[in-house]
């Protein structure tokens, strides 16, 4: 007897970067559960847009009318002039309607309680919480969920679960990984002044490296080759996490929030990433799910260790891949038989589009045959960057969605 859609379904939360607020709608409209965004202080991303007070507060009434829920992050590792504001800080949350608050350092833990102890804290993964008695001792200074290590397998997530069943448990299931341990980097900071640990990483795991041997007894001081190939290696580069194929073990392990990486990417990289997710644990086919994210620019992908030991993380042969699709436009608005769209890459007439969508209209493709810009002007070629195209199409598309266009598929 086949299972019916509904036992197929996986319940666990899937949360969402969201690095500004466009971001923020964009998750929530591809299905995210809920978010996690930063506020100008205190937070490990500083170069995404981040949120003001006032978009934190129109944030937590724009999710709470949806039935969702925000986060936001105050994870940064404190400094003792930190906490002269950190208080009012958190007051303020609290009386916004923040769901939580996502905090690593335990001075700050400290302090977010005294301060507001009606908010909830989530423990970040920035604390490298790897064994069920750390989570049973942060359970003990009333912190709710903790966000596990990505070095922990599965079956060590569950017996944490087992141990201290009353703690919710949230993982990252896609995204960047970081070759420190649980991002933990001080390589950024040695290298180039900018500290991982404070918002400022300037990524230098993602640098190529080359090793030079200097000669002590004053001959020839050469580079030495480390080549894996032609390009270079990328030492410390690390695969993308995905795990896809792995959501229901990860259920049935304790995880409770399913995390997804990325508040300094696009909103069309999150879109496509969160409906590959949401499609999936709403029954949806693996291997629909497995083709949508191949759309956007990845390292090659890893389960990194949560089947067990893994040798094969480090990405070496180059930075990235770009991905099999090209982000085209933004929809903006649907009218009378025709969309309107907010140009980000160039498309002619002829083209063959295709719709990013949470509802049906998701995979629909159409020619583009009849364009127009902005000032009603009909046009053979979409090239100017962020102009609003009124473009003919078959399909009611939403504001949210989008258009790109497979690069097999040649203009």
């Amino acid at each position: 007897m086949k299972n019916t859609r509904e036992e197929t379904t996986i319940k666990a939360e899937l949360l969402a970067p969201a690095g500004s607020y466009s971001k923020l709608l964009t998750a929530f409209h591809f299905g995210a559960d809920a978010a996690y965004v930063g506020g100008k202080q205190f937070s490990l991303r500083t170069f995404a847009d981040n949120f003001t007070v006032d978009e934190l507060s129109s944030a937590f009434s724009h999710a709470h009318a949806l039935g969702k829920k925000v986060y936001v992050t105050a994870n940064v590792f404190a400094r003792n002039a930190d906490f002269a504001q950190l208080s009012d800080y958190f007051q303020t949350l609290q009386a916004i309607g923040a769901d939580a608050a996502i905090i690593s350092d335990p001075g700050i833990v400290y302090v977010a309680k005294k301060a507001a102890p009606d908010l909830q804290i989530h423990l970040s993964t920035q604390a490298n919480t790897t064994n069920k008695y750390a989570v049973k001792f942060w359970q003990e200074q009333g912190v709710s969920r903790v966000i596990l290590a990505r070095e922990l397998s599965i079956n060590e997530i569950a017996e944490i679960h087992d141990f201290v069943p009353d703690t919710e448990l949230e993982a990252f299931v896609h995204g960047a990984m970081c070759i420190s341990y649980s991002g933990r980097c001080l390589l950024s900071d040695y290298l180039d002044g900018r500290s991982s640990n404070r918002g400022a990483c300037v990524q230098s795991c993602r640098w190529r490296y080359e090793v030079r041997a200097l000669n002590a007894t004053g001959g020839p001081s050469d580079w030495m080759p480390i080549e894996e190939d032609e390009r270079g290696t990328y030492i410390f580069n690390s695969k993308d996490l995905n795990m896809l194929a792995h959501l229901r073990e990860m259920e049935g392990a304790g995880v409770r929030s399913f995390k997804i990486e990325g508040r300094m990417k696009s909103g069309y990289y999150l879109a496509t990433v969160i409906n590959a997710y949401r499609r999936l644990m709403n029954g949806g086919d693996l291997s629909v799910s497995e083709k949508e994210l191949s759309n956007v620019a990845h390292r090659d992908y890893t389960t990194a260790y949560t089947l067990g030991e893994n040798a094969q993380t480090v990405n070496y042969a180059d930075s990235q891949s770009k991905g099999d699709s090209v982000y085209i436009a933004d929809v903006v608005g649907c009218e009378d038989g025709y969309i309107l769209a907010e140009m980000r890459n160039r498309f002619k007439q002829g083209d063959i589009l295709e719709v990013l969508s949470p509802d049906d209209t998701f995979g629909k493709r159409f020619v583009a045959e009849e364009i127009y810009d902005s000032k009603g002007a009909r046009t053979d070629d979409g090239k100017l960057v962020q102009e609003i195209y009124k473009i003919k199409c078959p399909y009611t598309l939403k504001k949210g969605d989008y258009l790109r266009r497979n690069k097999a598929e040649t203009i």
